[in-house]
């Protein structure tokens, strides 16, 4: 019986096995059919696919760093811009794919295909910026094209954003792509093709610090060259923030009164060198060159004739006119030409030779000194004070005073001025130097040249006792998180070649130009505080002798350059001005106002007292006639 059934349990177990290899051998069959389909049929799209669908890094650009005034006032900072890019790898076909979304951007396919055309053979692996920072609708469209636009993505990069439309354009500068050759230089390490770099002012000049370090992120992508999966993030580092000397309101104020002109105001801290405002106009709006100025734009700006590109605080050179007659003044008296009481008389014109130089009052000023010299601005009195002490001793002292070279500013393409000497002028003209020359840059005209910004540093060393500060621009450079990396100290560059006793008097003058009687510059006096300057009115043709001129019908290019210096409060200065409007005509008019109300914004005082008996113009100078 035991036998018995053992039988039939076999032929189940049998059975049972059979049913089951005929199941393994149907699933192999499967799976075999399958590779086949795979590796045969569909095997040339599968390897097409598995290349594309890929893991890929991805560089994160970094934020430029923010710049502030020296109250904390944001100037410049970054705002998030949508850049349209292509990866050539995933855009198959490129043509149809640009075509399709020219069609749905508004935008020419040609213009898309030349920046994929500039990139070369190199960009078919990497993204190609084919529009940047493209508008908020433009953004809409694409994302809702997305799976017709194959390896078309949007970026969202930080970009530059100045805030304050055309305010200090020409310190705080712009930013332009950078090119090959610079590329190739190795002298911006973390930047990349299509990257911009600082092209002008402060934004070139502290390039290194404000430039930040990229980042990356590992990134899974699918066969269209979207993003599945990030998985790995390596944060970008910003770059340095910067804090100015600038004061953003009296900035403000400055480039509102000059509305209209074409010029420049500087104003300085006399105690430090710090630059409180740096002023030119025209003035142009740095957000035009983001992501590139059209040709329109750019020709524009080259073709007006006042030059908005020049940052006329620096680049811009004129002839000091009369207030050079303080460094005349200071040099006459260091080599003792002169004293506290030599007197010169003047008859409204000086002879020398066979010419007549003329005092710009006709009807002179008598017994003067050179006090009241300074305060009236006696033509006579500085003809012959420049005179006895001589060309070359006057371009001693120029010199020594910083003018005819650099202030050291932080600054490009800062121009040096020009002081003569006799040696200048006959390498430069093969021509002795003529004595009547030395009349001429005796009161700040015949080759004299400066900048508004030496004019400044000049006039506050005489204020702050004769100490020459190289201009601070930037007081502190720091990371993001507030830590400090570098602190720019004030840097004493030399000081005036001028006694105690010397620039007692020139302080004196100068202060008496602004409240003496007959100052030239007694309009402007504010209440509450003395304010010590200096006006000039500077010829920009040369005349010839014996010829007049009516100023008001020539045509205004013609017409004389304002000048006013000045420093204030004249005990205790903290503040010292240069003002120069071209073609201004008169120094105590024109510019004299715009640096008094600068005055009283800074100051916080109550506005000027109007004075009751109109001081005289003080024309340009230099003209002269023959005697008879």
């Amino acid at each position: 019986m035991r036998g018995l059934n053992k039988k039939p349990d076999r032929e189940w177990i049998k059975q049972r096995l059979m049913l089951a290899s005929l199941c393994i051998v149907m699933v192999f069959a499967m799976l075999l059919l399958r590779l086949v389909y795979l590796q045969l049929i569909k095997g040339e799209e599968y390897r097409r696919l598995s290349e594309t669908n890929c893991v890929r890094l991805k560089s994160i650009k970094s934020s430029r760093g923010v710049i502030y005034d020296r109250n904390q006032m944001l100037l410049v900072d970054n705002r998030p811009a949508f850049d349209l890019n292509i990866v050539l790898e995933d855009a198959h076909p490129v043509e149809e794919t640009v075509e399709r979304l020219a069609a749905l951007i508004d935008v020419s396919k040609q213009e898309l295909m030349e920046s994929i055309r500039k990139e070369g053979d190199a960009a078919f692996y990497k993204p190609v910026t084919l529009k940047r920072d493209i508008s908020r609708d433009q953004l809409a469209i694409v994302e809702a094209h997305k799976f017709d636009l194959p390896g078309i993505h949007i970026d969202i990069e930080p970009t530059r954003h100045y805030i304050h439309e055309k305010t200090a354009a020409h310190l705080l500068g712009y930013l332009g792509e950078i090119n090959r050759n610079e590329l190739e230089s190795d002298r911006y390490p973390n930047v990349r093709s299509g990257d911009s770099i600082g092209r002008y002012g402060i934004e070139k000049s502290f390039e290194p610090f404000l430039q930040g370090k990229r980042g990356g992120r590992q990134v899974e992508v699918d066969v269209n060259g979207r993003v599945i999966k990030v998985l790995k993030t390596v944060e970008p580092v910003s770059g340095n923030d910067l804090h100015l000397a600038l004061d953003l309101e009296l900035q403000k104020a400055a480039e509102q009164l000059l509305l209209g002109n074409d010029g420049a105001v500087v104003a300085i801290d006399p105690s430090n060198g710090d630059v409180l405002v740096m002023a030119s106009t025209p003035s142009f709006d740095q957000n035009d060159f983001i992501g590139g100025i059209s040709n329109k734009k750019w020709k524009a700006l080259m073709a007006d004739p006042g030059k908005p590109m020049t940052n006329k605080a620096i680049q811009a050179e004129y002839p000091p006119a009369s207030t050079y007659k303080v460094l005349t003044a200071m040099a006459a008296l260091e080599e003792r030409v002169i004293d506290r009481r030599t007197t010169s008389f003047c008859p409204g014109y000086y002879t020398f030779g066979k010419r007549r130089y003329q005092c710009w009052n006709k009807h002179g000023h008598g017994e003067i000194n050179v006090v009241d010299a300074i305060a009236q601005s006696c033509d006579v009195f500085f003809y012959q004070a420049g005179e006895k002490t001589g060309v070359d001793a006057l371009a001693q002292y120029a010199t020594g005073s910083g003018f005819g070279r650099s202030t050291q500013i932080k600054l490009d393409h800062e121009r040096r001025g020009l002081i003569p000497t006799s040696s200048w002028k006959k390498k430069r003209y093969k021509e002795a130097w003529q004595a009547g020359e030395t009349l001429s840059i005796s009161i700040g005209q015949g080759f004299n040249l400066v900048t508004p910004l030496q004019m400044a540093v000049f006039i506050a060393a005489v204020g702050n006792g004769g100490t020459l500060y190289r201009p601070r621009i930037v007081t502190s450079i720091e990371e993001s998180n507030g830590n400090i990396v570098k602190s720019v100290e004030p840097e004493i560059i030399g000081g005036l070649p001028a006694s105690k006793e010397t620039l007692a008097l020139l302080q004196k003058g100068l202060l008496k130009v602004v409240h003496g009687e007959r100052g030239t510059a007694r309009r402007i006096q504010v209440k509450g505080v003395n304010i010590a300057g200096k006006t000039g009115t500077a010829q920009v043709f040369s005349r010839k002798a014996g010829e007049k001129f009516d100023n008001e019908k020539l045509i205004r290019t013609l017409r004389d350059h304002a000048w006013f210096v000045c420093y204030a409060p004249a005990e205790a200065p903290t503040i010292a001005i240069s003002v120069i409007i071209e073609h201004g005509e008169h120094g105590s008019s024109t510019a004299a106002p715009i640096a008094s109300a600068l005055i009283q914004k800074y100051l916080k005082l109550e506005p000027p007292v109007e004075p009751t008996v109109e001081p005289p113009m003080e024309p340009a100078l230099g003209t002269s006639v023959e005697t008879q």
